[in-house]
């Protein structure tokens, strides 16, 4: 994903010569696509079909798509499939998360090293996706892309049903009470409103530092690359605690500390503020996007796909909300994306604190 995700945008534009509502339409349609898909397979995997099948249909589903992506230049070709074998492959790392809970029977360090390896991913993929267009062109970093889908696929096939499974359906139906579907609503709606706080202050950064901070792009890459490698020893760092410590009070935390990263962004006038803000900006993604996952996951134990599926959702459904955001910054000056972001972080915190009360 880290290969082929940051280049989507660039590919339409630069080698398929799309139109700017072509491009609109592409990224509206795949995210949407991608939540049917996901939340479809996550129902499926809480049901009688094993999750590491689940994993095999998304791997292999990558492997078709990426590989159609590398050789077509067809702009509805490429819309269809990216609204169908994309759209499946996106079910991929829910799904996985939702194998680690499976796994491991609660919330554990096997989440959160997933979700650290994923940060990881996203640290090392981006540059070398880079070096594989320079060198070798889109076909090679689809195809690229393609046969690591398919090293997913087969990876998948071999994995273990976990061996708790049988004990997991007898705790199930000793439990006194289902999960509040208003509070699960509350929560996912804070959520979303949280990681596209996230998603917003990502993109809005590079273009931040450059025009109203006058740095450069190798700073703005900089600051970007301080911040994931501050996340991943924070991830393991706060996954360590996920069983001794309230998900929901660390959540809520992560949602007041955000408040306080926006706020600063707000009045920083030099690149090294900005990098030193990153210590707080990479405490709020590991306690949200990184602790979030067991977070949901506890709010129903008994369907972890179903749970780990909404988490993911959210985060597309925020994404599609920073986008028309980000438009907005750029014509009234891209400091004004933290004003958003930091009311959309309010907005979270609140809901998240009235989820608090539903509980009781």
């Amino acid at each position: 994903m880290a290969f082929a995700l940051p280049f989507g945008s660039l590919f339409l534009t630069s080698e398929v010569g799309v139109t700017p509502f072509q491009l609109g339409f592409f990224l509206l349609a795949s995210p949407i696509a991608s939540v049917v898909a996901s939340t479809v397979m996550g129902k499926l995997s809480d049901g009688r079909v094993q999750r590491r099948f689940m994993l095999v249909a998304g791997g292999v589903a990558g492997a078709v798509g990426y590989s159609l992506f590398a050789v077509s230049r067809d702009y509805w070709f490429l819309l269809g499939t990216s609204v169908l074998f994309i759209a499946i492959t996106s079910s991929l790392l829910p799904q996985l998360f939702a194998y680690g809970r499976e796994v491991s029977q609660g919330p554990s360090m096997v989440v959160s090293v997933l979700r650290t390896l994923l940060s990881v991913a996203w640290v090392a993929g981006p540059p070398v996706a880079a070096l594989l267009v320079s060198k070798i062109g889109w076909f090679g970093l689809f195809a690229s892309t393609a046969v690591l889908q398919l090293g997913v696929a087969v990876i998948a096939w071999f994995l273990p049903v976990p061996a708790e499974a049988p004990k997991q359906e007898t705790v199930e139906e000793e439990a006194p009470a289902g999960p509040s579907r208003g509070r699960t609503s509350v929560v996912s709606v804070a959520f979303t409103f949280l990681q596209g706080s996230v998603a917003l202050a990502v993109s809005g950064l590079p273009l931040f530092i450059t025009t109203d901070l006058e740095g450069t792009a190798g700073d703005a890459g900089l600051v970007m690359g301080l911040c994931a490698a501050l996340e991943i020893p924070m991830m393991l760092w706060f996954g360590s605690l996920a069983n001794r410590k309230s998900l929901h009070m660390m959540v809520v935390v992560g949602a007041a500390i955000s408040l306080g990263y926006h706020s600063l962004m707000l009045v920083t006038d030099a690149v090294w503020q900005v990098m030193a803000a990153q210590l707080l900006h990479a405490t709020v993604i590991s306690l949200i996007m990184g602790v979030g996952i067991n977070y949901f996951q506890s709010l129903d134990p008994e369907r972890p796909g179903h749970t780990t599926t909404m988490f993911s959702n959210t985060q597309i459904v925020g994404s599609m909300i920073a986008g028309p955001l980000l438009g907005v910054a750029q014509g009234i000056g891209f400091r004004s994306v933290y004003a958003f972001t930091l009311g959309m972080c309010v907005v979270g915190l609140v809901l998240l604190l009235v989820a608090g009360r539903m509980k009781k």
